[in-house]
């Protein structure tokens, strides 16, 4: 087994939600490596930051399935650490409030906007699949969250495929209706991603930093109320938005088992049938099998 040097600094991303946002703001990273500088930079989805791993800004972070398929194709060094089941029901396809659109089938030849190389790419192109439809069949539209929000509430797209807290808020703010959720579509999972070189040189560390989050994970899911004002405190979203994320799905982290890398190896494949990304990956290279949770 490799064993770890004295790690010196620890550079986490993570974005408005999820274990990270928590343990960032309960000091637990922290109190953990006092003699570490953890330092923690925060991003608007998954995509810049695998970007900032790739370019060896980053150690650690969390993202939904889809990032580390584009990252892996794109030659980043990164492995994926740990896994967090979905229920599906975080993310979406949404309209607005007023619009005609009733089924998957509807969003042929209009405007759908998504976030590129985010989960919810995967999600569009799952639920065009279920209506007979490709991407070919819709005008695209490639945008951040933040300007997706904008271009769905002054009527410049037709649908938005998105995640939570951006669902919660679409839906609590802009009245916006479910098309269709991920809940009725295939299985997917979240990532814990780590550079290859934190994996390779700092295993002891990164070990016990996935215990320590896993422990997180136990706490907030059995402290939901606290959680919440947590999370609200540190992202400045409102409370009832991040409860209704919360209530989608539990808090988890969990060993990269054979099943969680065939969906993802599924999904892989998705986007190099579609030439989305440059070339076809076997996600099982880049997977860190050496964590086994305490308990």
């Amino acid at each position: 087994m490799p064993k770890s040097r004295r790690l010196e600094r620890l550079r986490i991303g993570y974005q408005k939600s999820g274990v990270l946002l928590s343990a960032k703001s309960r000091g637990l990273i922290d109190k953990a490596w006092p003699g570490t500088r953890i330092e923690w930079a925060l991003f608007p989805s998954g995509p810049p930051m695998l970007e900032a791993m790739a370019a060896g800004a980053v150690d650690f972070g969390a993202t939904g399935d889809t990032p580390p398929i584009f990252a892996q194709a794109a030659g980043a060094p990164l492995v994926y650490a740990a896994s967090q089941p979905l229920t599906g029901q975080g993310e979406a396809v949404i309209t607005p409030a007023g619009s005609s659109l009733v089924l998957p089938k509807d969003l042929k030849g209009k405007r759908v906007a998504v976030t590129r190389g985010s989960s919810s790419h995967l999600l569009l192109i799952r639920a065009l699949d279920s209506a007979g439809l490709s991407l070919s069949d819709i005008r695209l539209v490639f945008l951040s969250p933040g300007d997706a929000a904008g271009a769905f509430g002054s009527g410049g797209i037709d649908a938005w495929a998105i995640w939570d807290p951006f669902l919660a808020l679409a839906m609590r703010d802009q009245k916006a209706r479910i098309l269709i959720s991920g809940a009725a579509l295939p299985a997917s999972d979240a990532f814990y991603l780590a550079s290859a070189h934190l994996a390779r040189d700092a295993p002891e560390v990164l070990r016990k930093f996935l215990d320590a989050l896993r422990a997180e994970c136990a706490w907030g899911n059995s402290h939901q109320d606290e959680m919440v004002q947590i999370i609200s405190g540190a992202s400045r979203l409102p409370p009832d938005v991040v409860l209704t994320s919360l209530r989608r799905g539990r808090l988890a982290v969990e060993p990269m088992t054979a099943p969680v890398i065939a969906r993802q190896q599924a999904a892989a494949d998705i986007f190099a049938a579609l030439h989305v990304i440059p070339r076809p990956i076997t996600v099982a290279k880049a997977v860190w099998r050496d964590w086994t949770p305490k308990g």
